[in-house]
């Protein structure tokens, strides 16, 4: 009898055994492994709020140092505009005569130029179109390409064709925009 009870005890430790490891399976499977899931997305959620934040804040110290530089840069362009471009009603007289002076420092022919004004009309600055012709030497022409290009006024050559000449020499055609304050 002794046995019997002995093994009465032992089967139920052991149903309640497997009825305690049945329960650990139920338990993982309907709610450790989902709310590992739930855990994993939301720590990859996280992950990506947080890389939104610190995106924001360079992007809020970018602008903190653009809104620093703005005072500067308000003097730089009014100054860039004083020292830089002429007044419309001076630009066809200055930009002849930046023409001939880099022309003779160059040792290049007097250039013969068309002016074409393109008004702007929300632009800060007015663009004056110059189509220029000249002939001399390589090196001549260069120097004065080199010239309009480092002058003080604010020119932009757009357009730069060298061609063949009379008399061995060359002839420059450039097309340029000089910028006039209106």
């Amino acid at each position: 009898m002794r046995k019997s009870r002995r093994q009465i005890v032992i089967r139920m430790i052991e149903v309640a055994g497997l009825g305690l490891v049945a329960l650990d399976v139920a338990a993982y499977l309907a709610v450790y492994r989902p709310l590992g899931s739930k855990i994993a997305v939301e720590q990859q959620h996280y992950s990506v709020e947080r890389e939104k934040v610190r995106e924001q804040q360079a992007r809020i110290g970018r602008l903190e140092k653009f809104q620093a530089a703005l005072p500067q840069t308000a003097e730089q362009l009014e100054n860039f505009r004083e020292h830089r471009t002429s007044p419309r009603r001076r630009g066809y007289s200055t930009a002849e005569h930046l023409l001939r002076k880099v022309a003779d420092a160059a040792g290049v022919q007097p250039p013969s130029v068309t002016f074409r004004l393109y008004p702007a009309h929300d632009d800060p600055l007015e663009r004056l179109g110059l189509e220029i012709n000249t002939g001399g030497s390589y090196p001549g022409l260069l120097k004065f390409a080199h010239g309009l290009e480092t002058a003080n006024d604010f020119i932009l050559i757009r357009e730069f064709n060298l061609a063949a000449g009379e008399n061995g020499m060359l002839s420059l055609r450039l097309g340029a925009d000089f910028y006039l304050t209106p």
